[in-house]
């Protein structure tokens, strides 16, 4: 048994150091979410309720006479999806590399899927709870 244990260790170093800088940060990412009892971004439908944790990717503001929104594109590991908060032009605390906790109904919007004003927490970031 404690070589089965030992090649698993090997074989856990091995993927480390030949992974990408990306594919190890969605790889922390996919597990703090999993640890947090949070849905995978990767396998939501549309009309479902969603828990999700990850992290902002990026965020868009439509310019001066759209309808004012903050867009956001939030990042689990196993898959993303865009949060919309309509009304708004800034979000406090709400900006790129955020980690955040979103709750909400998901729609398709050209086959992405989008969840219009979540709920939503901001987190610490891992390592820092």
């Amino acid at each position: 048994m404690g070589g089965k244990k030992a090649m698993g260790f090997w074989s856990r170093v091995r993927s480390r150091l030949t992974s990408s800088a990306a594919e190890l940060e969605a790889q922390e990412l996919s597990q703090d979410a999993l640890e947090a009892g949070a849905d995978p971004l990767g396998s939501v439908s549309d009309r479902a309720l969603v828990d999700a944790v990850g992290v902002l990717r990026n965020i868009s503001i439509p310019p001066p006479g759209q309808v004012p929104s903050v867009i956001g594109e939030l990042f689990d590991g196993t898959g993303s999806l865009s949060i919309v908060w309509l009304g708004r032009r800034e979000i406090p605390g709400i900006g790129c590399g955020v980690r955040l906790r979103v709750r909400g109904r998901v729609a398709m919007r050209r086959g992405q899927p989008v969840i219009y004003n979540p709920r939503y927490d901001i987190l610490p970031a891992p390592g820092n709870h």
